[in-house]
Formats: structure tokens, C-alpha cells, sequence
């Protein structure tokens, strides 16, 4: 008779069961800078997290804090109901979800649901949906934006495309992290994601300019970052960037290389949909690309946005 009622009241896999603390079990692969502070706040938030690391010694932190450590992706899912990937491009992803004897769509029991952080590929969000399709599960891709300062505090603008009813389930996870908004069918969260990647490449170029302009011409930068900030040149960008372009601080944050990968996918022939699709005529961002590749090219890739300004100051000849 035990037997019976603990049959009768077990709690149903994954999708549609009710998401709560103690109850829905979170995978979590890729804990580097956003990663990590995002699965540190589910853990806060009173849910059990598995996690994969390619470099175990950096998931101290998350241990500490009551994570369990697992040995690949397709361990990760086979303990989880919900599986967020947050890993560094296009062939990551693939690998970490894909692959058919270690990815987490292997390991992951249908109804479970996979969510997909990394800014990626949108055609790559849709072969990812169609994959889980198969197998019984849901994913969803949800690229963010927001940096680190957002991923520490859960003010991340979180950008989904998938089954809306499958979004909406995610909310209460959702919430730990930022703010979502659901952006349309499989694929709809990546092609945001690269276009709020074109507005804030913009943004940083120009705050990397007009800082170099400001401290050749002899101003105070601060001061000047100050009174601006509140005026139509404000934006989060500066409110994240401008004191670490002034204080120098170019290792706090996302390394470069990031964005140059995600304006090199808006720069691509269409979308791998069509053949005959021809590339996108974007020369804002590719002079952005340009700009961040020159970063690159001084031997800066791993410094982090705010860094750009150190390629209009080689190009005047200031030296810092």
C-alpha cells in the first residue's frame, strides 16, 4: 500500500511539472565568468545544481556552495530536470549538446528541458530544437545580456525562442537570473541576441572614443563620464564600461574575442537557410568588428570590452 501512494504522488519528470527550490533538479555546463555566477544564484535560490567543468579546479566556488560536480554533459542532464548551457561559441554548444555518447541530449529523460545561454548560431537553436523534439525533451535558446554585473545581481535581459509555454514554465528559474521576454519560435533568442550585440558594440566604440577624445583634450575623465551619463549619452553600457575604461581595469567582464564572434555571425551570408541568401549589409558592424579584431590583432583577445579604448588611443598615438 506505501508502495502504491508513493507511486501515485511521485512527482512527474520535468516539463510540465510545477518548477520549485527542492524539488526541480538544475544542470549547469560552462561556469566561467556569466556561467558560474548565474548558477550560483539557483543555488541561493534553494535548488540543487550538477555542474560540468571542463577545468574542475574552477568550480571551487560552486562546491563550496552545494554544487555537485559531474563528470560530462550527459551526467549533468541524467541528474537534472533543466539543463543550462553557457559555454563559449557555436562548436561548443554542439559539442556539450549534441555529442551522441557525452552531450546532454543524451543523457537528458524525455520531458526534460535544455536552455541554451551561449550566443550562438540561430540556425544551430533550431537544429538543437529539432533534436530535443526527437528525443521527447524541449530546448530553448536564451541568450543574455547584461554582463557580469548582471549575471552577479539577476538583472540579466534574458532573450528566448522555443514554445512559449515551455518559456513560461521556466519562469520561476528565469527570475533568479533577470528578465526574460519571449522572442518568438526556436531560433528568435539567438538572432536577438546577435542584434543587441550590434547595439552595444556601437556603444562601446563610442564611449572608447569619446573617453580617448575627452583625455587628450585635457579633461577630467570622470568628471566627464559623470556629467554626460545623465544626459542622451548615457546608456547601461557606460554605466557598466566607463569607470573600468577610466580606471584602466581591462580584465573585469567578457573577454573580447566574444564579441567579435557574435559580429562575425551578423556579418554571415543569411543564415544557413537558404543557398541563395546573400551576406547582410551591416557596415556599422563591420567597422565594430574591425575595431575589436584590432584588439585581437595587439595581442589584447582575452581583455574585455571596455579595452577598445586602447585601440583609438594606438590609432592617435596616446600612449598610457
Amino acid at each position: 500500500m506505501a508502495m502504491e501512494e508513493a507511486t501515485a504522488t511521485a512527482t512527474p519528470f520535468g516539463f510540465p511539472a510545477e518548477v520549485r527550490p527542492g524539488a526541480t533538479r538544475v544542470g549547469w555546463v560552462g561556469i566561467g565568468v556569466m556561467g558560474g555566477a548565474m548558477a550560483a544564484r539557483l543555488l541561493a535560490a534553494g535548488y540543487a545544481v550538477t555542474a560540468y567543468a571542463r577545468t574542475p579546479a574552477k568550480a571551487g566556488a560552486l562546491v563550496a556552495a552545494g554544487a555537485r560536480l559531474a563528470g560530462s554533459p550527459a551526467s549533468v542532464a541524467a541528474a537534472s530536470d533543466v539543463v543550462f548551457t553557457m559555454v563559449g561559441n557555436p562548436g561548443d554548444v554542439r559539442a556539450v549538446v549534441l555529442d551522441a555518447a557525452s552531450g546532454a541530449l543524451a543523457g537528458l529523460r524525455p520531458g526534460g528541458v535544455l536552455v541554451d545561454c551561449t550566443s550562438s548560431s540561430p540556425s544551430l537553436a533550431r537544429e538543437v530544437a529539432a533534436a530535443a523534439r526527437a528525443a521527447g525533451c524541449h530546448a530553448v535558446d536564451c541568450p543574455v545580456s547584461g554582463g557580469d554585473v548582471g549575471a552577479r545581481d539577476g538583472t540579466l535581459a534574458l532573450l528566448a525562442g522555443g514554445d512559449e509555454a515551455v518559456v513560461a514554465w521556466l519562469a520561476p528559474l528565469f527570475a533568479q537570473l533577470g528578465r526574460p521576454t519571449y522572442m518568438g519560435p526556436p531560433g528568435s533568442g539567438q538572432s536577438s541576441k546577435i542584434a543587441n550585440q550590434i547595439a552595444v558594440a556601437g556603444a562601446v566604440v563610442g564611449l572608447g572614443e569619446s573617453l580617448a577624445f575627452a583625455g587628450a583634450a585635457g579633461l577630467d575623465e570622470r568628471l566627464f563620464l559623470g556629467a554626460v551619463s545623465k544626459g542622451a549619452a548615457g546608456s547601461r553600457v557606460m554605466d557598466i564600461f566607463g569607470e573600468r575604461a577610466v580606471s584602466r581595469d581591462f580584465a573585469s567582464g567578457g573577454a573580447v574575442r566574444y564579441i567579435i564572434k557574435d559580429l562575425g555571425m551578423a556579418l554571415e551570408v543569411g543564415d544557413g537557410q537558404e543557398e541563395e541568401e546573400e551576406a547582410n549589409v551591416l557596415p556599422g558592424s563591420a567597422l565594430y568588428r574591425q575595431m575589436f579584431s584590432a584588439m585581437s590583432a595587439n595581442g589584447d583577445g582575452e581583455l574585455c570590452l571596455q579595452g577598445l579604448i586602447t585601440v583609438v588611443e594606438r590609432l592617435n598615438g596616446i600612449r598610457k
